[in-house]
Order: structure tokens, then C-alpha cells, then sequence
């Protein structure tokens, strides 16, 4: 027997004119009509479409379980929600089965934030599927606001008002233009979030966009306590009202030394990842700059905070950021300069410097703060292989040539030294630890002790003891360190650990 089709068709935000043409037509002809709805509440989807049922057309409302965190389901809110899905998509393929066609409503977009996708992940490899895309919510609250949302090179974001308020106070910052979808009880945090990220001013409050009820405001002027589940908030973008998508050279140039004179630069070691590592000093110092610059995943790290402005850029430009936080600074700015681990071991410490020797900078004091480095976390992890005298070494060659890191590799197994070996691998490096293996091994013995550590510090961290000859080169990416012992280096029950002590 033939099935049914299955359509998952968006009605907009909730004007009917909204509606597609295509839309309008599959769901006159439909013989089954799904929408959503909470407990004891209208679907807002039905209500916007019901115009245009016909005559004798099965509708299946699907009622959602629960609309918050709270229920009592063994498998909590996901479980409940879960099952919920899983029983609707059930009631959907039996019509389908039956060879009627199923038309699913979805409020703005199916797959913009809405349910339909969870029935389309569980039904459309069985049945025959179309999706009918929909005016997105916040394209009708823009037009309502009659704000232009971005221009030119402006980045939009599209966040959910659910996010952790840090983090969406980060992603506020770091983009051009921004969406808050998932309001209601999560507004007061969201406002909190705009306004430490310096978005407060130019964010807008849409209500019910597009329908008779509609109204916008100031999210500064909005009363927490009114805010309804359909609405949402438009950040517009900043090549109307500032210069955040401004690039970061064209920041540098109209930079002019303030009446007040230089301030201090400080470069700051973040730590290899947990907050806990991070140093109290460099807290404080966070807590004071105007402006951070750096590495753009160095730079999430650091807390948004109302008057923090963030530069954050490649991975290849250290000089270049190095010169844009030395102008800041040089114009009376109180600016940081972040790295991973710390500043002076391979990171941003050196580049500073480096910059600073141009004249122009001379009078910009500079002073470095120290944090926890990735080599210090990893021998923690493992006990203590650098417990004696030990060497740092980089296998990348971006800044210096091949032939000059495998001379050091040879000096290094000579002196028999503790080697710690960072930037190991990438993408486009895949030979190096490998050669550096077969290095070390013409002076050092195969059954050498080396600590791989991965991801150290976080969530997903490993530590692996391993000996130089066993050392699986193909395992090794740019998340790790490796920490290659020296000859006394020993393996015990209570860790790794190096003697302070070297017979003559």
C-alpha cells in the first residue's frame, strides 16, 4: 500500500498573510493536520493556520508533557520530552501508514528552533518528506522595529536566550549583530548578559511579532515580569552605532595618543584551561583592563563584562596583535594581552617584545604576569618527570626551520635531559613527531619513559605512560604534550618522577 506524504510546513510568526503560497496549498489539500501545543493553551501554530483547514481534515494535536525543567519523569526533562516524541511520531506514522498525507505544523521555520525536526529525525527515512521553509520570527520582529539587523560585513548571531549568562555575555561581544530567541523567565538574566557586554543601549524588545498585539521597545525599558514565551530581542548590527566589525588594523590607524599618556600593557598567562588554574594576580588584572587581545580561543576564556572590549584574531598574526595592543595601550588604554598557559613560554609574551622594539613604543611599559604552563600542569598530572633539569622544545617549525629543531632534539638526548615537546602535531603537520621519535632514539634508550598528556585540565583530558619505542607518533595531535624522560626518569606506583640527584 502507498503511504502518505509527510510535510513539515512553516506558518511564519504568526501573521496568516505570512504564510507561504506553497504552504497555503499543502495545507488546503492535507488530510491529517498536526500541531503543537502546551498543556491547557491554544497551539499558536493552529491559530495562525486555521484559516485555512478543510472540510473534514484530522488534526492531531500533540500536547506537550511538560514546558519547563520540572517533571517527575525517571529520565527528567530530556526523558520526558523524549518519550513525548517518540509516542507523537508513532500517532503521525499511523496516518502516514494509512496512506494519508500529513502536513506538521511549525511556528516561523521547521527548523528554526522548533519541534518538527524531532519528528522529521524519526520519520523521514520511512516516509516520503518535504519541508515548506517559513518567515523566521525574527525577520518579522525587524520588520516591525524597522531596524536594520546587518550591513556589509556585519556577523549576525543567533543565540537562545537559555545559554549560560557568561557565555552569553561572550557571544554578545565577540559578534556584529545578535538574535536572543527563548525569552520569558530566562529575560532578567538576559538583560544582565546585554549589558555586560556593552549591548544594552542598541538591543531591542519585539512582542508577539507580526500579530495584532505586536510591540517593541527598549530591552531597558521592558518590565521582567511581562515578558511572554513569543518574543525576542534584536541586537542591531555595529556599522550603524560603533566599531566593533571594524578590522582590527583599521582600529590600530585611528588610535592617537591620549593627554593622559601611555598606559601599562599587561601579557597575561590564562593556564592550560580550568579557571581554578588561573592565578589570582591575573584575575585582578582582568578585572581591570578596558580591552583584551588575542587568539580568538584564548580571548573566549575571558569573562564578558560591562566596558571589556575583546579583540580576538588568528593563530598567525602574533606581531600584528601585538602591535594593535601596544597602540591601545599607547593611546592611554588599560589593555591585556592574553595566552594559554603562560605568556613566556610560546606564547604572546615573546611577540610583545618583539613589536616593542619599534621606537614608537618606547614609551609603553610592559609587564608580564605569569600562569600555570601546560608543561607544569601535565608533569602534575603524571608526578614529577621535571623534577630535575629539563628542556622545552616546540616541533613546530612555522618560525623556525626543520633542520634547526632536530639539531636541538640531538643536544638535548645528548645532555640527557627531561624534554618536554610542545606543539607536537596539526593538521598540516603530521611527519614531525615521528622524525623526532627516530631522533631521540639514536641517543636514548627504547625503553625511555614518556608521559603523553592530552587536553590536560579539562573534561576530556588523558594521561598516558608510555615508553619512547612504543610511542604511537599517529596518536599524537596539537591537543597533546609530551614529556620525554631522561635516563634516571622512573616509573613508580605513586607516578613519574625524576631524580634531583645525577651521578657524575
Amino acid at each position: 500500500m502507498k503511504t502518505g506524504h509527510f510535510y513539515g510546513v512553516g506558518v511564519g510568526p504568526g501573521d496568516p498573510e505570512l504564510i507561504t503560497r506553497k504552504g497555503a496549498r499543502l495545507i488546503e489539500r492535507a488530510d491529517v493536520i498536526a500541531f503543537h501545543a502546551g498543556v491547557g493553551k491554544e497551539s499558536n501554530a493552529r491559530r495562525i493556520a486555521r484559516g485555512l483547514f478543510p472540510a473534514g481534515v484530522v488534526e492531531e494535536q500533540l500536547t506537550y508533557p511538560v514546558t519547563t525543567g520540572a517533571t517527575d519523569h525517571p529520565g527528567g526533562y530530556a526523558g520526558a520530552l523524549a518519550d513525548f516524541y517518540e509516542e507523537s511520531a508513532v500517532r503521525l506514522a499511523d496516518h502516514l501508514n494509512a496512506g494519508r498525507d500529513v502536513v506538521l505544523l511549525a511556528e516561523g521555520d521547521p527548523l528554526f528552533y522548533g519541534s518538527f525536526m524531532y519528528m522529521h529525525d524519526r520519520l523521514a527515512e520511512r516516509f516520503p518528506t518535504e519541508i515548506v521553509p517559513g518567515v523566521p520570527a525574527f525577520v518579522a520582529a525587524t520588520a516591525a522595529a524597522a531596524s536594520p539587523l546587518v550591513r556589509q560585513t556585519d556577523v549576525l548571531t543567533v543565540l537562545p536566550g537559555t545559554m549560560p549568562e557568561p557565555e552569553l555575555a561572550r557571544r554578545l561581544a565577540d559578534t556584529d549583530a545578535a538574535i536572543i530567541m527563548k525569552l520569558g523567565r530566562t529575560f532578567p538574566a538576559v538583560r544582565r548578559a546585554l549589558e555586560a557586554a556593552g549591548r544594552l543601549d542598541h538591543a531591542l524588545y519585539v512582542e508577539r511579532a507580526s500579530m495584532p498585539e505586536q510591540r517593541w521597545l527598549p530591552v531597558a525599558e521592558v518590565d521582567p515580569e511581562s515578558v511572554p514565551y513569543f518574543s525576542l530581542i534584536v541586537v542591531t548590527g555595529d556599522s550603524l552605532n560603533g566599531s566593533r566589525s571594524r578590522h582590527t588594523s583599521a582600529v590600530a590607524e585611528e588610535l592617537t595618543l591620549a593627554t593622559s599618556g601611555a598606559a601599562e600593557l599587561l601579557v597575561v598567562g590564562l593556564g592550560p584551561g580550568p579557571d581554578a588554574w588561573l592565578t589570582p594576580e591575573v584575575s585582578e588584572a582582568l578585572a581591570r583592563v578596558s580591552h583584551v587581545v588575542g587568539y580568538g580561543p584564548y580571548i573566549k576564556r575571558v569573562p564578558q563584562r560591562a566596558g571589556l572590549t575583546r579583540h580576538s584574531s588568528g593563530n598567525t598574526v602574533e606581531v600584528d596583535r601585538a602591535r594593535l595592543a601596544l597602540d591601545l595601550a599607547r593611546s592611554g588604554e588599560k589593555v591585556a594581552v592574553v595566552s594559554g598557559g603562560d605568556a613566556g613560554v610560546f606564547g604572546m609574551a615573546a611577540a610583545v617584545f618583539e613589536a616593542a622594539e619599534d621606537p614608537a613604543y618606547a614609551d609603553v611599559p610592559i609587564r608580564v604576569l605569569p600562569g600555570v604552563s601546560a608543561v607544569q600542569a601535565v608533569a602534575a598530572r603524571a608526578g614529577a618527570p621535571i623534577g630535575g633539569d629539563f628542556a622545552v622544545v616546540s616541533l613546530s617549525d612555522r618560525l623556525k626551520p626543520w633542520p634547526v629543531v632536530e639539531r636541538r632534539l640531538r643536544a638535548i638526548a645528548e645532555a640527557d635531559l627531561v624534554l618536554a615537546i610542545y606543539n607536537p602535531a596539526s593538521r598540516s603537520r603530521t611527519e614531525q613527531v615521528a622524525t623526532a621519535q627516530r631522533v631521540l632514539l639514536e641517543h636514548r634508550k627504547p625503553e625511555t619513559v614518556v608521559v603523553v598528556g592530552r587536553d590536560i585540565g579539562r573534561d576530556e583530558e588523558s594521561l598516558t605512560v608510555t615508553t619512547l619505542a612504543e610511542l604511537d607518533p599517529e596518536s599524537i595531535d596539537m591537543k597533546c604534550l609530551l614529556i620525554v624522560g631522561a635516563e634516571s626518569t622512573r616509573v613508580s606506583p605513586a607516578g613519574v618522577w625524576t631524580p634531583r640527584f645525577v651521578e657524575a
